[in-house]
């Protein structure tokens, strides 16, 4: 049995300085949240790991220093899907229209890596009358998620890497993959030779922000997956020393994304952006984290305690890896008694860690809650429409609120 590949605690995986610390620890969490299993049975047993968040005081990245490779195991048993959400479906329409406008796609070759089921891919070809090329090891050609049969679009079933540096393209879009990514320099290396010597390609990136989770102490926006953290000016920062002028650099979906675009560049670029001028505030905030994060666990896991003490029958909305953090790294069990998503494919499943069932807003009749948590508060009136519309008057509150 070969040994697992764990992170070498101290050295920064951007920009290789030694100056790091750790912030954040939480033991035995699911090491995946976003698959979801057949039982709760399977699922109390899936496999968990230690975590332990680092901060480089040299480039301000954030990254599990204890992170063990060998356990990830992307597959087509991934769900990570929110396009069944109007609010998200209404954002991703802007941003692939956007990018169809700064990117100028149109007749060309978009390559996305981490397409997921290749959801905003078709969206963003379908807008800008561009070709696709999906490479993600979760892709699956479910129905019901558009774009059956259209000849636009191609899909690899794998992990981007080395093996497809070949590869041409026009625009190179990354979203919402890089915090999964160990090695960063080594991914955006790879990037970087795929583009070659063409200046005239764009890379665009979308990345949640750490300086959010940092400000508002989210533990449940920290999950064993999410092995690297970026704010602005970190991602910024790696893109610069790798090769790539960043041309912009903006905070969207309430200010929960880092969506940036850049271009193929000769040396580094110095940063002119005024996102990237963050190292400051950083500091600031990773010196109190640890204090603050505690008081904000302590406080919610009271809540919850009291109210299911109380006979509050509580659900969560959102099934997915913001659900999962919140349960497992409170240890909540019995005092929740399900989790709420509007993807079909999440429901029937249970929550890996705790085994808590994933149902259908249409469930919550059968048993009605008294308390929905709602997991982004991105979401809150698109839950409130759909509890009214479903004659439920449940208290409604939402995390980081």
């Amino acid at each position: 049995m070969r040994p697992p590949r764990v992170a070498a605690p101290g050295g920064c995986p951007c920009c290789a300085s030694t100056g790091t610390r750790p912030i954040y620890r939480v033991s035995s969490i699911p090491v995946h949240s976003c698959i979801l299993l057949g039982s709760a049975e399977e699922a109390r047993a899936f496999p968990v790991r230690d975590l332990e968040l680092a901060y480089c005081q040299g480039c301000g990245f954030i990254f599990n220093r204890i992170f063990d490779e060998s356990v990830m195991g992307y597959s087509t048993n991934f769900e990570e899907s929110q396009h069944f959400s109007d609010t998200f479906g209404t954002f991703a329409k802007k941003l692939a229209g956007e990018i169809v406008e700064v990117c100028a796609v149109a007749g060309k070759l978009v390559l996305e890596i981490g397409c997921g089921k290749g959801e905003f891919l078709r969206e963003l070809c379908a807008v800008g009358g561009a070709t696709g090329l999906g490479i993600d090891p979760g892709y699956r050609a479910d129905k019901g998620r558009g774009g059956d049969g259209d000849r636009r679009l191609n899909f690899i079933v794998d992990h981007f890497g080395p093996k497809y540096e070949h590869l041409s393209a026009d625009v190179v879009l990354c979203r919402h993959t890089l915090e999964h990514i160990a090695p960063v320099r080594e991914f955006l290396r790879s990037i970087r030779r795929l583009a070659g010597k063409r200046n005239d390609s764009w890379i665009v990136f979308e990345t949640p922000d750490a300086k959010r989770v940092l400000k508002e102490a989210a533990f449940w926006d920290i999950y064993y997956e999410h092995c690297s953290y970026f704010s602005p000016g970190a991602h910024a920062r790696v893109f610069r020393q790798e090769g790539f002028d960043v041309t912009d650099l903006e905070l969207v979906y309430g200010g929960q994304y880092i969506v940036q675009y850049a271009r193929p560049a000769e040396g580094r670029i110095r940063p002119t952006l005024p996102l990237e001028d963050d190292l400051g505030e950083l500091e600031r905030l990773v010196e109190t984290f640890s204090n603050r994060v505690s008081s904000f666990q302590e406080q919610w896991h009271e809540r919850v305690t009291a109210a299911h003490a109380s006979g509050r029958r509580i659900v969560l909305w959102g099934g997915g890896s913001k659900a999962v953090s919140f349960l497992t790294t409170l240890g909540l069990g019995e005092e929740v008694d399900a989790a709420v998503d509007v993807n079909p494919y999440k429901q029937g499943k249970y929550t890996p860690g705790t085994g808590h069932p994933v149902v259908s807003p249409q469930a919550l009749l059968q048993q009605p809650p008294d308390l929905v948590i709602v997991m982004n508060a991105i979401y809150g009136n698109e839950v409130t429409q759909a509890l009214n519309s479903l004659g439920l008057k449940p208290e409604i509150v939402a995390v980081g609120k």
